[in-house]
């Protein structure tokens, strides 16, 4: 489930600079899914920063995760298209680093499940290979 909608960047921005920055063959439409990929690096992006501390994706998406995700994706489709992206939303993309990081440190909790002590925040197979070409055995006298 993703965290944020197109309706979300449209209350942020208006419509026609979601235009702007999606319409590459001028052809007068948002690209849906310009919009979604930036959705898409945004949420990658929370999850990353939250990962170590919360269950993502959250089931229960907390308000602050659906301004961070709106700003990130706002900042990404500037970014695309924009050579010099505006004060405004850097600063947002700026602030919501910030904030991320307070998150990720725990200075900042959600009411929404945190990872167990046990829980890993990403699964790892461990395989076997092949033996080992150089041990001290192999070596001693060299």
């Amino acid at each position: 489930m993703a965290y944020i909608t197109i309706d979300d960047i449209l209350q942020r921005i208006p419509e026609e600079s979601v235009l702007q920055l999606t319409d590459d063959n001028n052809a007068g439409v948002v690209d849906l899914d310009h919009v979604a990929a930036a959705i898409a690096r945004a949420e990658q992006e929370i999850n990353t920063w939250c990962g170590n501390l919360y269950l993502v994706p959250f089931p229960v998406i907390p308000a602050v995760v659906v301004g961070l995700t709106a700003d990130l994706a706002i900042y990404y489709l500037y970014g695309r298209t924009v050579d010099e992206i505006p004060e405004a939303r850097k600063d947002a993309f700026k602030n919501a680093l910030k904030l991320l990081e307070k998150i990720a440190a725990g200075q900042i909790l959600f009411g929404v499940a945190q990872r167990t002590s046990g829980t890993p925040a990403a699964s790892a197979e461990l395989l076997g290979g092949n033996e080992r070409l150089f041990t001290r055995d192999k070596l001693r006298g060299m």
